[in-house]
């Protein structure tokens, strides 16, 4: 793990095109912006983790009658990030 110390109104860049700017810092809470390419997927971890399970349960059920569950967990992921 990288740990960097930056201040409002900084930022780093992840490769060439993420950029993350500390936007306010108060207390135990700090405002991050993100700036990425539309076909970037950006999620908050616990959101993330949320539709990996919906995908492995999607997989799992492929097999069974209900296979269409996947189709329909990547369709709306490419809604979300705007594909």
């Amino acid at each position: 793990m990288l740990v960097l110390t930056r201040k409002t109104n900084q930022s780093i860049m992840i490769g060439d095109e993420v950029e993350v700017s500390v936007l306010a810092v108060s207390r135990d809470k700090i405002r991050l912006g993100i700036t990425a390419p539309r076909e970037v997927p950006v999620f908050r971890k616990e959101v993330y983790l949320s539709i990996q399970e919906e995908r492995n349960s999607a997989q799992q059920g492929a097999a069974a009658p209900n296979g269409g569950a996947k189709k329909r967990v990547d369709d709306a992921l490419d809604d979300i990030s705007g594909d």
